[in-house]
């Protein structure tokens, strides 16, 4: 199977309770999940940024990838996460990176496309819009920081998206979690929004909840039904891209096996390993944690 992954490459600077660390990040995450799922047969095409600067932080994975739509630039953003241990993360960026630039031929080669919008930034309506009308497979959308708008200083705090609705009809599966939900619609009560972004064509919404699982929802006989997976219970030592391992995992087995239970399983089972990943080596080797963790049982 062939995928393709758009999204930025960002620079994390994350500072917690105890210290501060300088990771390689943003669409990273989404990258070294879909390699602890693919294999020899698969193709993974990514669609982001790099600098020079930066390269290094990311080559290992990087260079695992198929490169065709990958951009030189002359920087790339960082991003200044103040992680507490209640509620969301505080997000300071040091630039906003422009869209990037995306394939618009042979699209259909693609077994499935997934955007994880890292800076919000990623690409524009029009050029989803554009990538929908040439595209005929599984689009899958992680809302992420497209959620926040951004003031004077490049703080980022959450705000409704402008003309979602639009976004929302070039999508088939979105996934959010319960803040980014709330800035897609007006509507207070998360029924009222699920009903809505049916009414514009998703197939399926992904509801994350952080150490309370997630959720699957989709319209069955006009009525929406769910899937709930428990998070696993364990002991997180790290909150920073386990949405996104979350999304790479849940697309490419749903994509493989169609079965959204599955597909479940296996993305709260690698999510929640990632939350005891403390470095980059930690997460590189993510296919092996969750191996040794479920064959101890």
């Amino acid at each position: 199977m062939n995928f393709l992954l758009i999204g930025h490459s960002v620079v994390d600077k994350i500072i917690d309770e105890e210290h501060q660390s300088t990771k390689p990040g943003g669409i990273f995450y989404s990258v070294i999940s879909f390699l602890s799922q693919i294999d020899a047969r698969d193709k993974l095409f990514l669609c982001s940024n790099i600098d020079k600067e930066n390269a290094k932080l990311f080559e290992e994975a990087f260079n695992l990838v198929e490169k065709d739509f990958i951009q030189p630039v002359e920087s790339i953003p960082c991003v200044e996460l103040c992680v507490n241990n209640a509620g969301e993360r505080n997000e300071t960026y040091s630039e906003i990176a422009q869209n990037l630039n995306l394939p618009s031929e042979d699209l259909d080669r693609f077994d499935g496309i997934l955007i994880n919008m890292i800076s919000g930034y990623d690409l524009s309506l029009k050029q989803l819009k554009e990538l929908r009308k040439n595209y005929n497979g599984l689009i899958y959308f992680d809302v992420h920081t497209l959620s926040r708008g951004i003031d004077n200083n490049l703080k980022r705090a959450f705000k409704p998206i402008k003309d979602f609705n639009e976004w929302a009809q070039c999508i088939d599966i979105l996934q959010a979690n319960e803040s980014e939900l709330k800035t897609l619609s007006s509507y207070p009560k998360e029924k009222l929004i699920i009903e809505k972004l049916f009414f514009y064509g998703i197939q399926q919404i992904i509801l994350t909840r952080s150490d309370r699982g997630a959720t699957v929802f989709i319209k069955e006989n006009s009525q929406p039904k769910q899937f709930h997976g428990d998070a696993l219970k364990l002991k997180a030592i790290n909150k920073v891209g386990c949405g996104d391992v979350f999304g790479a995992v849940y697309f490419y087995n749903y994509i493989k096996n169609k079965n959204i239970l599955l597909a479940l399983e296996q993305a709260i089972l690698f999510a929640g390993a990632a939350t005891t990943c403390p470095t980059v080596k930690d997460y590189l080797n993510l296919k092996k944690n969750v191996h040794e963790r479920t064959s101890k049982k």
